[in-house]
């Protein structure tokens, strides 16, 4: 084993919080994860299984702590009664196997909860409407004192109930725009001219109040940390950094803790297109100073170096994550164990928040087993061993062979991977040199490293096959991972045929411009995709001196993005780099000098001038091989070969993570004995109550 390296001892020291200790620095921040109250197996296993990777802290996501305050259509956890406390103890004995604090944050979303399950009346300091992403058409009530004297108990209520449950640490929230705490703090959201609002230490008075509460009821035995944001990010609209220095001096050694986050969700877990490692450290620096008790912060940590760092330059106690602990549940251990080429890099893509925005169980581009760890027993470091085959032939090592071909080298297979260009990493190394996405290289860096130490797994480039040469290599197993290539012919989501085109118009795709074959003057972006693709396009077309117009059918640009909390940076940047945007309107038909558009809601067409046009539309699958092997079925047998399976997107276009995914599947399932009638994954049914007729 790999000796660490003497500087990270610092990361590895026990740490006292409150009435509970620490066995090292590493926090599991408080995380979604799309399952919640929905899937509290699968919850707990993922818990499971990062206290196994070395994780001395963590934390559920949050958990509404009342009926009047709930967050639906997301998927979170719950402590409203005695009910949920047998789903809750899953969390905390499955944490406590491997010697990790369990914590969980409470919530009050007041504001924030539209409660469309519980159907009770919204709560917040101010008679406004709720503040949610889908613009819900429902305005809060303005807490009376009444209804302050209910909120408390509630949550003493709650952190009672956290305690029976089996946690150690229990949070008062106030962050990322949710929670009633924040709502009080912050003149944006209170108004009020009684004692609850006006003076700084009058918008505190409900965080003060929580903490004692919460100390009062539990602290003899549960440490009891606040999680709070720093600076709202609105100017003197909402709370600045310099008012929340004097409110942690107003309360500095009331919690145990200080857990501290910056903006709304959007602003702290920013993508790395727009933010990088640390990102949070101008923030929070100085904040330690104020309080003789621990301090965590976030940043999307995944280097050591940075890690330690942020202990030595004292701006943190804690590291905390949420995002490099999804990608890595082991990083922990392997920083400990001095493995750090091992480390699953988080690469900043919030493919993980997508879940829990679309209410599906949450995944990760660079973790395929995240959220299967109990579904399908998947664990993020360990393969079964092979089955009754021995070889297997990859074909493509874009992300879903890459990661195929690592998977299986794991389980003892002997592999060979055929690439037909020269470097590994298919779609991921083309879209890592464009604008913001070098972090993405990580998805190939990590798995080629991997493979290289596997003495049982080959690679080799310049390899085009035909579907006659696998015929005569006599492997056993055969997976196709060619990828896809993007359309150019305007057929996607509004258009299922193809537009009119002049012959003679330029016309490109996103392939071209990966390809370096980048055009001049006035361009038309034809966005039907609505994910990244467009808006990066356009950033480096801008770069290259082209006058962009960027057209999609949408609402707004990159619409899907919305899921991945940054459509607001992508619009907000293309309209500062002078590109300009038409919503609402299809691509219609092309000329050598014109484009003529559609409104989608009207009909009515009005034409531009172009010079050409990029279509940012769907992807055809790269499947002729596969097709062309299929014709020969009939000699598979006598060639040796036992399967022929397409994976990724040369089965299917979709995001990273879907090919990341795949290729894990395959290697977890080949040879395995698979029943096609029935989920793939275990299900946990709700049961029905007993108190029925």
């Amino acid at each position: 084993m790999t000796k660490r390296d003497s500087r990270y001892d610092i990361l590895f020291e026990p740490m006292d919080i409150g009435p509970v200790t620490a066995k090292n620095r590493f926090f599991q921040v408080p995380h979604c994860n799309g399952g919640g109250y929905r899937d509290p197996s699968s919850v707990a296993k993922m818990r499971n299984i990062k206290a196994e990777g070395g994780w001395a802290v963590i934390n559920t996501e949050q958990a509404e702590i009342h009926a009047t305050s709930e967050i639906t259509p997301f998927i979170e956890l719950r402590i409203w009664d005695d009910n949920d406390l047998p789903m809750l103890r899953r969390i905390t004995d499955a944490i406590h196997e491997h010697d990790a604090l369990a914590g969980i944050e409470l919530c009050y979303n007041g504001m924030n909860g539209p409660n469309l399950h519980s159907r009770e009346v919204p709560m917040g300091p101010m008679a406004v409407p709720i503040a949610t992403f889908t613009n819900d058409p429902i305005q809060a009530k303005a807490m009376n004192k009444r209804d302050i004297k209910n909120l408390r108990h509630w949550h003493r209520n709650a952190a009672i109930r956290a305690k029976r449950a089996g946690f150690d640490l229990v949070y008062v929230y106030g962050a990322h725009g949710f929670g009633a705490v924040q709502h009080f703090l912050s003149r944006h959201t209170n108004q009020r001219t009684d004692e609850y609002g006006g003076s700084l230490e009058n918008r505190a008075r409900l965080l003060r109040e929580l903490i004692e509460d919460t100390k009062d009821a539990i602290g003899d035995s549960c440490a009891v940390p606040v999680r709070i944001l720093i600076d709202e990010m609105m100017g003197d609209r909402g709370i600045t950094n310099n008012e929340m220095r004097d409110v942690v001096s107003m309360l500095s050694e009331l919690p145990d803790l200080w857990d501290f986050t910056h903006g709304n969700w959007a602003d702290d877990s920013a993508t790395a297109r727009f933010k990088d490692e640390a990102a949070q450290e101008e923030y929070v620096k100085g904040f330690k100073q104020l309080t003789s008790k621990p301090v965590v912060g976030v940043g999307r940590f995944t280097s050591p170096d940075t890690m330690a760092r942020q202990i030595k330059s004292e701006i943190l106690d804690f590291i905390g994550c949420a995002r490099p602990s999804i990608a890595d549940p082991f990083l922990p251990n392997k920083i400990a164990e001095g493995r750090y080429e091992d480390i699953r890099e988080c690469i900043g893509c919030n493919i993980c928040v997508t879940g829990d925005m679309t209410g599906a169980l949450s995944r990760c581009t660079q973790n395929p087993t995240f959220m299967e760890e109990w579904r399908k027993d998947w664990h993020p470091e360990k393969m079964q061993a092979k089955g009754r085959s021995e070889n297997v032939l990859i074909i493509g090592s874009g992300p879903a062979g890459l990661e195929a071909a690592r998977a299986l080298g794991l389980r003892g297979y002997e592999v060979l991977l055929a690439e037909a260009g020269t470097e590994p990493g298919g779609r991921v190394t083309r879209e890592s040199k464009l604008p913001g996405l070098a972090s993405w290289s990580r998805v190939r860096d990590y798995r080629q490293g991997q493979i290289e130490k596997m003495p049982n797994v080959n690679v080799y480039f310049e390899s085009q096959l035909t579907a006659s040469q696998v015929l005569e290599f006599g492997f056993e197993n055969i997976a196709i991972a060619t990828g896809a290539r993007w359309r150019n012919d305007g057929i996607a989501r509004y258009h299922l045929s193809a537009i009119s085109i002049n012959k003679a118009a330029f016309i490109y795709t996103p392939d071209d411009i990966m390809n370096g074959e980048l055009p001049n003057g006035n361009i038309l972006i034809y966005d039907d995709d609505h994910y990244y693709m467009g808006g990066v396009l356009a950033e480096t077309l801008v770069k290259n001196g082209c006058k962009v117009t960027l057209v999609t059918p949408a609402t707004r640009v990159s619409d899907w993005t919305i899921n991945t909390l940054e459509q607001h940076f992508i619009q907000k940047k293309l309209l500062r780099l002078g590109v300009k945007i038409i919503t609402t309107h299809a691509l219609l038909a092309v000329e050598t000098d014109h484009s003529t558009l559609e409104c989608v809601y009207t009909g009515d067409t009005h034409t531009l001038e172009t010079d050409g046009v990029l279509m940012v539309t769907c992807r055809i699958s790269n499947n002729k091989l596969g097709n062309d092997l299929a014709s020969f079925e009939s000699s598979w047998a006598k060639s040796g070969i036992k399967s022929v399976k397409v994976i990724g997107d040369a089965e299917a276009p979709a995001p990273i993570a879907w090919a990341t995914y795949a290729g894990h599947r395959y290697a977890r399932e080949l040879d395995e004995i698979i029943d096609l009638h029935t989920p793939q994954f275990k299900r946990e049914l709700v049961g029905l109550s007993q108190n029925w007729n």
